[in-house]
């Protein structure tokens, strides 16, 4: 073997060895990671009754949620940690290409470590609640069942990510461990949930939109086709209807739920998406002003 593969398996070997007592197990098919003294970040989609967070030296202790954004499928557990270090959160934003280590207990079990590559930047995925979840990182570390939740960590071990999903048979989903995951974290913490805003619409995928549009023959136009209305959402009283086709929110054009889920992302509970929408061949300016936003529910934005 030559002495490059030696160190590099050496220092994958340190990487690994410093982050165990990190990795905890977050009930019967979970993995999470000590993010500080007494807190556990883990997926928001672990969390079934009792959740129970099991440590390296084989200690179970029960923990208390100390809060949980399902949406955007992210929980911060509140646990005796014992002791069990904290790991330290990148300074560096992900890079395509960049080595990476994941990391997981899953339920509990003996540890579980596989290393990769960032293989994309920027993807959207649909969360437990039925929201679309932007920004996640892909990467090729292998992963076995139960990992999601587990800590991907850097070349210098220091967190990158927060596993999530396998897409398909594919590569592993990550959210990228940035200042915007850190300040989630942080308010999850304090028992902060947020409150994201919702039109209260089912949306065809755009090539669906374009068929049905050419089917009765509309010109083609970018844009998401409203499938269906939720009859007390804010896009409802507003004067949304099914056959719409949102073409932009704020001014800017939208072309996939995750461009929307961006977009709708920067407005509070209380705020107002300017949409303009088609609707057959008229374009319509169309004022959404949101009020209480409640959970979201699958296939609606």
């Amino acid at each position: 073997m030559s002495t490059s593969l030696v160190e590099f398996s050496d220092a994958v070997a340190e990487v690994i060895a410093a982050a165990t007592p990190s990795v905890v197990g977050v009930g019967r098919a979970g993995s999470g990671v000590v993010v500080a003294d007494g807190l556990v970040l883990t997926n928001a989609h672990n969390l079934r009754g009792e959740v129970e967070v099991s440590f390296e030296d084989g200690r179970v202790a029960v923990a208390s949620v100390a809060g949980a954004d399902v949406d955007g499928d992210l929980a911060v557990l509140s646990v005796d940690t014992a002791g069990a270090p904290a790991l330290s959160w990148a300074e560096d934003a992900p890079a395509l290409g960049q080595v990476v280590i994941g990391l997981s207990r899953p339920g509990g079990r003996s540890l579980r470590a596989g290393v990769g590559f960032i293989s994309g930047l920027g993807l959207n995925f649909r969360g437990p609640g039925g929201s679309t979840v932007t920004g996640a990182l892909e990467h090729g570390a292998p992963l076995v069942p139960g990992s999601s939740g587990g800590p991907l960590v850097g070349s210098d071990g220091r967190l990158v990510g927060i596993n999530t999903h396998r897409e398909g048979e594919g590569f592993y989903l990550a959210l990228p461990a940035g200042a915007e995951l850190k300040e989630r974290v942080d308010a999850l913490a304090r028992g902060e949930v947020p409150r994201r805003v919702r039109l209260g619409v089912a949306l065809a995928p755009p090539k669906m939109a374009r068929r049905l549009r050419h089917a009765v023959g509309l010109p083609e136009r970018d844009g998401l086709l409203v499938h269906a209305v939720e009859p007390e959402g804010a896009a409802a009283r507003a004067g949304v209807r099914r056959g719409d086709l949102i073409v932009s929110v704020g001014g800017q054009p939208v072309g996939s739920a995750g461009q929307l889920a961006t977009l709708l992302s920067s407005i509070d509970d209380a705020g107002t998406a300017d949409l303009v929408v088609v609707r057959g061949v008229d374009e319509l300016s169309i004022a959404v002003h949101f009020g209480q936003a409640g959970p979201s529910e699958q296939g609606t934005a």
